[in-house]
């Protein structure tokens, strides 16, 4: 008689329901398993086989006949481990069909029996939830993280003997997480950066705190020593702590590529993902013959540095155009195409030339016209067109570095005003399905950036004499928006206006235009 087991498996970061069905025939022993499984999962076979034996029960001494439905979706991983282990026990009458009616099995077995722990756990139990799965048995280790879908009981086994008693005996205790207590935990103390370290930079420090309120993209042109890096380092600790639905967004992210911590189940941080240059166009938008997320991914609703950014290979930077613009990223395959999210805010620095001085006040710039325009050319027009901030960060000069010691606004202090602003956007956009303002569309910027005459007529001088393309013009209102918020006014004026022109990056388009 067939049985069916339910569990998932994860294409990207969604998870859909499959059944395990197991069929037992009179034949040689043997064990088969179809329903386009991976490696891993035809690996199962032995596993499961030698975890039934040392766990005291017996194995069919006939055909075991496995069958993954729907036949036509890949499967991949040892998730399927439990689940085919749970099928033949049935044929074998050690657990009653009906009882497991109602739950689902995702877990890999050991060869003794126990269950050890696999990835893509929350994204496994949110599409359970879905496709109306009550109760769910995953490895103990996966328990807290598989716990926080909110809706779905969660019982977390050690072996295979505990889900066998679960059914016959002894029932698992639930496991309980309460998911707001893991966010509470965000706190400042754990950045070791803070701005508090760097001196003056004030201009560039307004710039990164207008980027963290909006989620807006920046880079920063500067001399070698003049705090780029360090005060990349610093913007993390001024990012507003993560919404619940960001976080578990971020959560299933991390789980399918392995990344979360058994204890700290919950993403709390915004990502900080700081890429070499070196990296490799898959490495930065996700991919490979069985796709995976990517840096951009990764990062998502948190920041993505690039260091030097132009040493990395123009082709690695031009990916990234369609997901600055979309905030997600399609990878296409010939049986199926993988969305994954990419929110993310691009942070990058470099040099304003070669040898690193140009426009530096104490020290002189070697490169020749030709050399400046070459190395800025790295960078294309539609990608600057992407990037909201563009500011020159200056070397301190001696007398600024042997100033006195003068107290510099913290990073708390900093973080406080972008919390406020994130929540006036939270509130603003509350049926509008977006957080901030950097994600604004078209439609949108129309109904919330409303300008009056006299900031038009800026606008219109503006872009004129700059040449301003369209998409620029709209990154433009968005950066007022945020500015604004910041100044707790609800209207844009033409202040806001004057100082979002001034992030336009207009020394680095005039030298690229050389």
């Amino acid at each position: 008689m067939v049985n069916s087991v339910k569990t998932a498996t994860v294409i990207g970061i969604n998870a859909y329901e499959v059944l395990v069905e197991t069929d037992v025939v009179n034949s040689l022993p043997a064990m088969s398993i179809v329903g386009l499984p991976d490696t891993a999962v035809n690996e199962a076979r032995d596993r499961v086989k030698s975890a039934i034996k040392n766990s005291g029960y017996t194995f069919p001494q006939k055909k075991v006949v496995i069958n993954l439905a729907p036949a036509d979706l890949k499967k991949a991983g040892t998730s399927f481990d439990l689940p085919i282990a749970v099928g033949i026990l049935i044929e074998e009458g050690v657990i009653d069909t009906e009882r497991i009616k109602d739950y689902a099995f995702i877990g890999e077995l050991s060869l003794d029996g126990a269950i050890r722990g696999v990835n893509g756990v929350l994204p496994l139990v949110l599409g359970l939830k879905d496709a109306g799965i009550k109760n769910v048995i995953v490895p103990k280790v996966n328990a807290k993280e598989a716990a926080l879908n909110g809706s779905v009981t969660v019982f977390g086994a050690d072996n295979l003997n505990e889900v066998v008693n679960h059914f016959v005996e002894t029932k698992i205790q639930p496991t309980l997480v309460d998911v707001r207590e893991y966010l509470a935990k965000q706190k400042l103390e754990d950045y070791p950066y803070d701005f508090k370290d760097v001196k003056a930079q004030h201009k560039t420090k307004k710039a990164l705190e207008i980027a963290a309120a909006g989620a807006h993209n920046v880079l920063m042109i500067g001399s070698p020593g003049s705090g780029k890096t360090l005060m990349a380092k610093c913007f993390a600790s001024i990012l507003p702590p993560l919404e619940l639905s960001e976080a578990l967004e971020l959560t299933k992210i991390y789980s399918v590529s392995g990344l979360i911590s058994k204890d700290e189940p919950l993403v709390t941080k915004r990502p900080f993902r700081s890429v070499h240059h070196t990296a490799s166009a898959n490495g930065i938008i996700g991919g490979g013959s069985n796709p995976r997320p990517g840096e951009i991914t990764l990062a998502n609703r948190g920041v993505l540095f690039l260091d030097e950014m132009v040493e990395f290979p123009r082709s690695v930077l031009e990916v990234l155009r369609q997901p600055l613009e979309d905030g997600e990223i399609v990878i296409s395959r010939v049986k199926h195409s993988i969305k994954y999210p990419a929110k993310f805010m691009l942070l990058g620095a470099m040099n304003p030339c070669q040898c690193g001085f140009d426009g530096d006040k104490e020290k002189a710039c070697t490169c020749s016209d030709y050399q400046k325009s070459r190395y800025l050319a790295r960078l294309s027009g539609p990608l600057l067109d992407r990037i909201d901030i563009q500011i020159d960060v200056p070397r301190l000069t001696s007398a600024e570095l042997l100033a006195s010691n003068e107290e510099e606004e913290s990073s708390a202090t900093i973080r406080t005003r972008v919390i406020k602003a994130r929540k006036i956007q939270a509130e603003r956009y509350k049926n509008e399905k977006i957080l901030t303002n950097s994600e604004l569309t078209t439609e949108l910027i129309r109904k919330y950036c409303q300008v009056d005459e006299k900031s038009k007529a800026l606008l219109k001088t503006a872009i004129i004499r700059y040449k301003l393309s369209g998409r620029r013009y709209d990154r433009i209102l968005k950066l007022a928006r945020t500015i604004a918020d910041l100044e707790g006014s609800r209207d844009i004026q033409i202040s806001h206006i004057t100082s979002a022109l001034q992030y336009r990056g207009r020394n680095l388009n005039t030298e690229i235009k050389l």
